[in-house]
């Protein structure tokens, strides 16, 4: 995919300008407000009525990406543009990350409008990936170590 004009060259959560940038911002912040800042990122999209802009939407992507990293089936987040500097534990923020995703991706949102006008189904595929890892497990299920 080619850069268009939502400064994007992938479907990856931090293949755009904005959660490149979102990764910059908790790199220049202290280690004690790095979590803070992706709870309020998720829930500035939570909260949103009407129209969601996609800058949001991206740094809430990027965050759930974040929080999923730390999750068991996790990837590791994008290594040149997601932040360098470690996290804290995010855990605790999953439910909010759920919640941030499926804003995301119901209108009105301007991100999946902008989806929509080129081939977003690969993106999509990535954030459903996202959301099934951050999915809570059902209380007998357990991961094999083996």
């Amino acid at each position: 995919m080619q850069e268009n004009d939502m400064g994007t060259w992938d479907v990856g959560p931090f293949d755009n300008d904005t959660a490149a940038d979102f990764g910059g911002t908790l790199d220049e912040a202290t280690a004690d407000t790095r979590a803070g800042i992706i709870r309020d990122t998720l829930i500035r999209v939570i909260d949103t009525v009407g129209y969601l802009e996609a800058p949001e939407s991206e740094e809430a992507v990027a965050a759930a990406a974040l929080v999923a990293a730390q999750r068991p089936g996790g990837e590791p987040t994008d290594p040149v543009y997601g932040p360098e500097e470690p996290l804290p534990d995010l855990t605790g923020l999953h439910d909010l990350a759920l919640q941030a995703l499926d804003r995301v991706m119901n209108a009105p949102s301007e991100l999946m409008d902008l989806w929509d006008e080129s081939d977003g189904g690969p993106w999509r595929a990535n954030v459903r990936g996202l959301r099934n890892v951050l999915m809570p497990r059902p209380p007998g299920e357990q991961l094999s170590l083996i």
